[in-house]
C-alpha cells in the first residue's frame, strides 16, 4: 500500500507547482515594472565555447558539450561567449542600435552575480551565421516586494519545497534595458531573426529548465516584426513605458514658457525659489566616475534602497566600466553643493537623442531642495545647448513627467508559458495581468492608448 504521508507530500507538491505558474504570471508583470545581485565586473576570462546544458549538465557545467539544433531556418547554437571569428557578426547585430554590443558584454560581465547571460547563433541553411541574438537566466523570487510576514511564512514553506514561489525565466534582450533583435549579416529583414527565435525558443527554454519565455521590454516599433509571436502562442502586454520629450526649444525657459501649464510653471518657479536658499548646486558633465564612484555610489544605493520592487542591482563596477567600455557615449552628470557631491545621474547619447537611465540622490537634502526638478532642469538645458533633439527618460516616476509634458514611448513583453494548457490561461487572463494597469497616473498621458 502507498505510504499516505508520501502521497500526501505528492498532492502539495504538485498543488504548488500548478499556484506557482498561475501566481508567477501575475507577480512577474508586476515586477517587470521596477527595472531600476551585486557583482564585480572583471574581464571575461571565460573560454568561448557552445555548449549543451542537459540535465546532468545544468548541475555539473565542467563538461560542456556542444548544442546545436536544426530549425527550418537553419542551425542554432548556445554559446557563453562570443566565438572569435563571429565578432563582425556580433558586431553588426547590434551596431544600428543605442546600446551596442559593447553594452551586452558589459552587463554580461557587470550582473554575473544575479542573470547568466548566453548568445544564440542563428545559422542560415547554409550554416553561416546570420545574426547573435543574447539572452540570459534568471531565477525570480515571486514573493520580492512583499510584506516581512509572506516572507517568513514562506521562508517555513522552503524548509520543505525549496522552489516554493520561484520561477526560473529565459529571457530575451538585456537586464539593464530594453530589448532589440539582432539585425543579420546578409539576409534581407529582421523578420528572419524574429522567425527564427520563435521556433528556437522553446527549445532552448526546455534545455534551461525554464517553464518562461520572457522578450523584455521591445519598443512598440518591434509589433509588426514579433507578430509571430502574439499571434502564435505569446501573450503581448504592455511593461512600465519610457517617456520622452522633442527638445524644439532654444533653452529650458522657452521649455517651460511655451510648453508647460499655468500651474506648472507656478509649481516650478517657486521650487527653484525654495531652492535658492540653500547654497548654490554646481553641475558639471564627466564620462569618467573613477575619481567620484565612492561618493556618487551610495547615492545610487540610496534610490535602491527606496524602491519596493528590484530587478537588477548595479555594481561599482557598471558606473565605472560604462564609461570606459563606451566613452563615446556615455555622460555622468554631477551635481555639487558647497562641492559635496549631492546627485549623479548616467546617460547614454547617440545620434541625438540623450538616454537618462539612473539617478542617485542624496535624501538628507533631496526634498528640501527639490533636487529631482534641479537635475532635470539642468540636463534638459545641457542637452538642448548640445544640440540633443530627444529627451528619453527611463520608465516609472510618472507624475512629474505628466506635468512636465513628455510622452508615453510603448514598451511591450512577450511571454509563453512552455507548459500548453497553463500558457493556454495565461492568454486569457492577460488583459487583467498588464502592470500598467496597476498605475493610474498613466492613463493621464494624452497618448496613454499607444500603449495597447
Amino acid at each position: 500500500m502507498a505510504n499516505p504521508t508520501a502521497i500526501a507530500y505528492k498532492i502539495i507538491h504538485q498543488a504548488n507547482l500548478f499556484t506557482g505558474h498561475l501566481i508567477s504570471f501575475l507577480h512577474f508583470t508586476l515586477s517587470l515594472s521596477s527595472f531600476l545581485a551585486p557583482a564585480s565586473l572583471l574581464k571575461a576570462t571565460m573560454a568561448t565555447s557552445c555548449f549543451a546544458l542537459t540535465a546532468s549538465s545544468l548541475n555539473d557545467q565542467s563538461r560542456p558539450k556542444p548544442l546545436e539544433f536544426k530549425t527550418k531556418y537553419g542551425r542554432v547554437r548556445i554559446c557563453n561567449s562570443i566565438p572569435e571569428d563571429l565578432h563582425h557578426v556580433w558586431r553588426h547585430s547590434f551596431a544600428r542600435y543605442d546600446h551596442d554590443h559593447r553594452y551586452y558584454e558589459l552587463t554580461h560581465a557587470a550582473l554575473a552575480g544575479q542573470f547568466d547571460q548566453y548568445y544564440l547563433l542563428l545559422d542560415n541553411e547554409k550554416g553561416q551565421t546570420q545574426a547573435i541574438q543574447p539572452f540570459f537566466i534568471v531565477t525570480h523570487d515571486l514573493l520580492e516586494g512583499l510584506s516581512p510576514v509572506v516572507k517568513r511564512t514562506a521562508d517555513r514553506i522552503r524548509r520543505y519545497l525549496p522552489n516554493f514561489m520561484a520561477m526560473r525565466m529565459l529571457m530575451v534582450g538585456s537586464p539593464a534595458g530594453e530589448g532589440e533583435l539582432a539585425h543579420p549579416v546578409s539576409e534581407t529583414a529582421i523578420d528572419w531573426v524574429s522567425e527564427a527565435l520563435h521556433e528556437a525558443l522553446p527549445a532552448v527554454a526546455r534545455q534551461f529548465r525554464a517553464p518562461l519565455i520572457v522578450l523584455k521590454d521591445f519598443p512598440k516599433h518591434y509589433r509588426t516584426v514579433l507578430s509571430n509571436f502574439s499571434s502564435n502562442g505569446y501573450s503581448r502586454l504592455p511593461s512600465m513605458p519610457a517617456t520622452e520629450l522633442k527638445l524644439d526649444y532654444n533653452n529650458f525657459d522657452h521649455y517651460v514658457a511655451t510648453t508647460l501649464s499655468k500651474k506648472t510653471r507656478q509649481n516650478l518657479r517657486k521650487k527653484f525659489k525654495d531652492a535658492s536658499k540653500f547654497p548654490p548646486i554646481t553641475f558639471e558633465v564627466v564620462n569618467n566616475l573613477e575619481p567620484y564612484i565612492d561618493v556618487v555610489y551610495p547615492l545610487y544605493q540610496q534610490v535602491l534602497k527606496r524602491a519596493t520592487l528590484k530587478f537588477e542591482e548595479l555594481s561599482r563596477d557598471y558606473f565605472l566600466e560604462l564609461g570606459r567600455t563606451m566613452p563615446d557615449r556615455t555622460r555622468f552628470f554631477l551635481w555639487r553643493m558647497e562641492g559635496r557631491i549631492v546627485a549623479f545621474s548616467v546617460c547614454l547619447v547617440n545620434e541625438g537623442t540623450l538616454y537618462d537611465k539612473y539617478i542617485g540622490i542624496d535624501y538628507s537634502i533631496a526634498l528640501d531642495v527639490h533636487l529631482y526638478f534641479i537635475t532635470l532642469r539642468d540636463t534638459i538645458e545641457w542637452a538642448i545647448q548640445n544640440q540633443i533633439k530627444t529627451y528619453y527618460s527611463a520608465p516609472l516616476n510618472y507624475d512629474p513627467k505628466r506635468h512636465l509634458r513628455q510622452k508615453l514611448v510603448p514598451l511591450d513583453l512577450y511571454a509563453c508559458h512552455t507548459t500548453g494548457w497553463i500558457n493556454s490561461i495565461f492568454r486569457r487572463m492577460v488583459g487583467l495581468l498588464g502592470p500598467t494597469r496597476h498605475d493610474p497616473i498613466l492613463a493621464e498621458f494624452e497618448n496613454f492608448k499607444d500603449l495597447e
